[in-house]
């Protein structure tokens, strides 16, 4: 039992379970203020979280490289799915990239994002040294544009930008040499105004209350100042789990998935994101422990590759709730209601773990294996 618990990293399942805990808080003082509501996102997400444990712990004791030999299929399987959505999907908040399951709605690109890295995990690995850098880089887009494509079809623009950081942000801690680095940033700077024209006129309107939040306070910048609001209100320790103004008299919509940073904030103030966000740059600094003692590269890109989604997943999260990036609907990992993120999410954790019971003993500094 010993040894068993020995191939646990402690500290990162520590934080994790805290940051759950940040969450089912949050949650439970929006039920507590409405208890006659029939929508009950506290009983719901602990429903979530038990089947949530339960796959990060099957995931964290099955051999990782297991997933290196049914990649290409996980991959192909999702863009199926991915099509059905387009197809069958069923709209909800504007985005059609949901699918019914009872009484539940299932989003299917949240799985795609884990599954994206195990693919690129493979594919930079492998075939880096077959192919060459230049092929194997421009190899990776292309099976990454297929799934953007689609996903930018539903449309859902946010999880579309954190599935192209997942690809970027692989392919530079590949070590690509500079002038690819260099290149790939001009093509996403051409690719965002080219994309400017492709947009519905509702994402448009976000861009410019993202720009301009007065211009219309009452309509397309509503969410964003009301979100401002709630944070700036907070104050040093907050208003109390419950007593929120601005979430709990729902002026901030989405409290408790796209806006929950900001109902964090204003009941907890300062101190509450403060301990927040320690929280997350302790799972990100043992995620990186981890990377670095991978036993192969195909275990180093699979811990990098969900660094990269978490911290673009935070990132865009709480900089539209301080109305520091445009609305895109990007949920909080491990914080915002959501079965599909919280899932996707613990199957991810469940693979660093095994990653990190197979590490190596000695730290690597970089990733310096030949491929």
């Amino acid at each position: 039992m010993y040894a068993l618990t020995k191939k646990i990293d402690w500290i990162l399942v520590t934080a994790v379970f805290f940051l759950i805990g940040i969450s089912v808080l949050a949650l439970y003082g929006f039920s507590i203020a409405a208890p006659e509501r029939t929508f009950d996102p506290f009983s719901r997400q602990l429903l979530f979280i038990a089947i949530g444990i339960a796959a990060f712990l099957f995931f964290t004791f099955m051999d990782y490289g297991v997933l290196r030999s049914y990649s290409t299929v996980l991959y192909f399987a999702m863009v199926s799915i991915l099509l059905l959505t387009a197809v069958f999907g069923t709209t909800v908040r504007g985005t059609s990239g949901w699918i019914g399951v009872g009484a539940f709605h299932v989003q299917p690109v949240e799985f795609a994002k884990v599954v994206l890295i195990i693919f690129l995990a493979h594919f930079i690995t492998k075939k880096r040294s077959e192919l060459g850098e230049a092929l194997a880089m421009g190899g990776s887009l292309v099976f990454t544009m297929i799934i953007i494509v689609m996903v930018l079809a539903q449309p859902d623009v946010g999880s579309a930008a954190v599935l192209g950081s997942i690809w970027g942000g692989m392919i530079i801690l590949s070590g690509v040499r500079k002038r690819y680095i260099a290149g790939l940033l001009i093509g996403i700077a051409i690719a965002a105004s080219i994309g400017w024209f492709f947009l519905e006129d509702y994402q448009k309107a976000r861009l410019h209350s993202f720009v301009e939040p007065t211009r219309d306070p009452r309509g397309d910048s509503y969410n964003v100042i009301q979100s401002m609001i709630a944070v700036g209100s907070g104050g040093f320790f907050g208003k109390g789990v419950g007593h929120g103004s601005q979430s709990q008299l729902h002026f901030l919509p989405e409290r408790h998935t796209d806006f929950i940073f900001a109902s964090i904030a204003e009941e907890t103030g300062i101190v509450g994101i403060v301990v927040l966000l320690g929280l997350f740059l302790v799972v990100l600094y043992r995620m990186k422990r981890i990377a670095n003692a991978a036993q192969d590269n195909f275990g180093f890109f699979l811990v990098a590759g969900t660094m990269v989604m978490l911290f673009a997943h935070m990132m865009i999260n709480i900089g539209m709730n301080m109305g520091l990036v445009p609305v895109t609907g990007i949920p909080l990992p491990l914080i915002s209601y959501g079965g599909s993120s919280f899932l996707s999410t613990c199957i991810a954790l469940g693979i660093i773990m095994s990653v990190y019971r197979r590490r190596r003993t000695i730290l690597r500094a970089h990733m310096t294996e030949s491929y």
